[in-house]
């Protein structure tokens, strides 16, 4: 009996741990390129490192160029927060990988679209896996 109520208890551990998460929304809406958010808004230079607090921003450095994809609107004391995704042979490893930083740790360098759409994010826009 108590060997089966401890691989009970295991598995609903291992099943409870394993759930992606939705984490607290940065923002209500965001400037983005298009409706979708597809197309990058703008190629940024990172100006100092950032170390992602959790799941939902992206570890920057120093020199590396990313991609701008959305601009949250802040909320009222909030902080500045743009999603993009990191690009170059050096980082090869992050190529692909969507978050969030803070908008005053890059220097944009080229804008594709001047015009954007401002839409509400969404829960899915601050989920983690």
């Amino acid at each position: 009996m108590t060997c089966s109520l401890g691989i009970l208890l295991c598995v609903a551990v291992l099943f409870r741990t394993s759930q992606p998460l939705i984490m607290d929304k940065l923002a209500d809406n965001k400037f983005c390129a298009d409706a979708e958010c597809s197309y990058a808004l703008s190629l940024a230079t990172a100006i100092n490192d950032f170390a992602a607090p959790d799941c939902r921003f992206i570890n920057i450095r120093a020199g590396q160029m990313v991609y701008v994809y959305s601009k949250l609107v802040p909320e009222e004391g909030a902080g500045v927060f743009w999603s993009g995704s990191v690009y170059g042979e050096r980082y090869v490893d992050q190529m692909g990988i969507i978050g969030y930083f803070p908008a005053t740790l890059v220097k944009e360098s080229v804008k594709f679209k001047e015009d954007t759409v401002q839409i509400p994010t969404t829960d899915m826009d601050f989920y983690c896996d």
